[in-house]
């Protein structure tokens, strides 16, 4: 029997197929979905969200329908997940700069489940618009999951910008025995700032404008951060800049992208002024990353705790996603919008 989810339901995206397919293919539930992207302006299946729904199928065998570009209705009855060495291409079936990191959101939690070792290689947009950068992926996403027993690393090849793509990303993952609990409610001092400023076939000193103007935003609060230029290898056009904040017991990151007619001042300024509203609101995560651990939390064997700079209807889908598949104790505290404590008690099947 098929596990029916309303892909309408919260803010209506991609979130809830990628989720919805990612827990499937571990706990090996056939599921069906209806309303693909209801909430979005063209609804049904993208070629990104086509990339995530065939690479689970690749990934456990799984005999799936409805899989075809704009398809608003998706049946996924999966096998089991397997080991091996993987290619997936966002652009196979057709031209498209679609985000990697969410084709490898969706199907590094299943392979953590696998027997072995798995090696991936992604190929699409790895900066791109409404999705997490590559960068912070690597250098966010994972070292938090690390905490919980899930070993992964990743390497960028090329980077792949709107609208050419072509991207390039390598990815191994270890099997995870078991995912472990954690507590992120105090960040605890600030360790220290690294940003990148980065440019693909356009003027270094855009990147050089992009620095300057981060370094004079940081400055201006007290802050001082290191800054590295890249002059990135692609075959698009792209600017890039990222903070990357450690404190004691926690991780964030922070981006903007280019775009043309948009000043390079510009770019600098809207990821810092993320970062400042993070910072002001002394919580342990970003909003981005709190919706991004929820599947991984609620399948560990204990309770964890963490506190969120904001609340996001991304977060309160994701935590009802999760809720159709599995038994678990979700408490969230504070609004829409403003920050925010999670408790999330995992894992029990349903």
């Amino acid at each position: 029997m098929y596990l029916k989810i309303d892909g309408s339901y919260g803010e209506g995206g991609g979130q809830i197929l990628r989720t919805a397919i990612s827990l499937s293919s571990i706990l090996e539930k056939p599921v069906e979905i209806e309303n693909i992207r209801k909430g979005r302006r063209s609804p049904g299946l993208k070629p990104q969200h086509l990339t995530c729904v065939n690479a689970c199928q690749t990934i456990t065998g799984a005999r799936v329908s409805g899989n075809v570009i704009d398809s608003t209705q998706l049946r996924f009855e999966p096998d089991r997940v397997r080991d091996g060495e993987y290619f997936f291409d966002v652009a196979e079936r057709k031209g498209s700069a679609g985000a990697v990191s969410l084709v490898l959101q969706t199907i590094l939690l299943p392979l953590f489940h696998a027997e072995k070792g798995v090696n991936v290689i992604l190929s699409g947009g790895t900066h791109v618009a409404w999705s997490p950068p590559v960068h912070y992926i690597q250098q966010v996403f994972l070292p938090t999951i690390k905490r919980m027993g899930c070993y992964a690393m990743l390497s960028i090849e090329k980077w792949g910008w709107y609208p050419a793509g072509g991207g390039r990303v390598n990815v191994s993952a270890t099997p995870a025995k078991r995912i472990k609990a954690i507590e992120l409610i105090e960040r605890g001092r600030l360790i220290g700032i690294k940003c990148i400023s980065a440019v693909s076939n356009l003027p270094l000193n855009i990147a050089e404008r992009q620095r300057s103007q981060g370094l004079k935003l940081l400055k201006e609060r007290g802050l001082n951060a290191e800054i590295e230029i890249i002059n990135a290898p692609s075959i698009g056009k792209g600017t890039f800049f990222f903070i990357l904040a450690e404190f004691e017991n926690s991780v964030t990151g922070f981006s903007s992208l280019g775009a043309i007619g948009k000043r390079a001042e510009v770019v600098a300024e809207e990821a810092c002024q993320e970062f400042f509203q993070h910072l002001d609101s002394n919580a342990a995560i970003d909003e981005h990353l709190s919706d991004q651990i929820i599947p991984y939390l609620s399948l560990s064997d204990g309770t964890s705790t963490f506190t969120t700079s904001k609340i996001s209807h991304h977060l309160l889908t994701n935590i009802w996603t999760v809720k159709q598949f599995l038994s678990v104790e979700v408490e969230v505290k504070g609004e829409i919008g403003e920050k925010g404590k999670i408790t999330i008690t995992g894992r029990t099947k349903t």
